[in-house]
């Protein structure tokens, strides 16, 4: 909702100088649409960060750069980063195919979950995956708060700028996840 997007997001606590801040540009049927800047957290989820900023400057040979997001659900999220099959089946990390989930546990000892971020709203980054200890390169953004997804997808980071962009691509999915128009990242790197 409107209200969600206007709210502070509690992921914006964890943010530090020290992480690293990456960016999507984003184009809608192959016509520049707009720009997502994400912050990694890196002091917390350093290998999946690692991850996603490595993918985001190409600089293993492979990345985001002319990636789609193939899902996209209003209200809910933004679906991307299959990088292989650009359908949702596909997808691999900097580590191999897949790799482990980081930190569902030790909460209490200034590590985080999932949940530490879905109050009150939208532009939490997380990983998407087929189960526990399936990481790949796709991952997904929120457009509202999502409990429901509590310590199933690993929390890595945030949008920093870009919201109202992002809300504008959820604008464009169906409750059936295809989108409805073609959304695809035609620039990203490090900031």
């Amino acid at each position: 909702s409107q209200a969600d997007f206007s709210q502070m997001s509690i992921a914006e606590g964890h943010s530090r100088e020290t992480n690293p801040v990456v960016y999507f540009s984003i184009a809608v049927d192959d016509e520049p649409f707009g720009r997502i800047t994400m912050e990694l957290f890196s002091h917390i989820v350093p290998k999946t960060s690692e991850n996603f900023r490595a993918l985001c400057t190409g600089e293993k040979g492979f990345g985001f750069h002319n990636s789609v997001f193939h899902r996209i659900v209003p209200d809910f999220m933004c679906h991307g980063g299959d990088i292989t099959n650009h359908d949702g089946m596909g997808g691999k990390s900097i580590y191999g195919v897949k790799f482990e989930d980081e930190n569902f546990e030790d909460t209490l000892k200034g590590k985080l979950h999932l949940r530490c971020f879905m109050q009150p709203g939208p532009g939490l980054l997380s990983m998407a995956n087929r189960g526990r200890e399936t990481n790949t390169s796709q991952f997904f953004i929120t457009l509202r708060k999502a409990e429901h997804l509590d310590f199933k997808h690993v929390a890595f980071g945030f949008v920093k700028d870009g919201i109202d962009v992002l809300k504008k691509i959820g604008d464009l999915g169906t409750k059936t996840g295809k989108p409805t128009k073609k959304i695809t990242v035609i620039d990203c790197g490090q900031l």
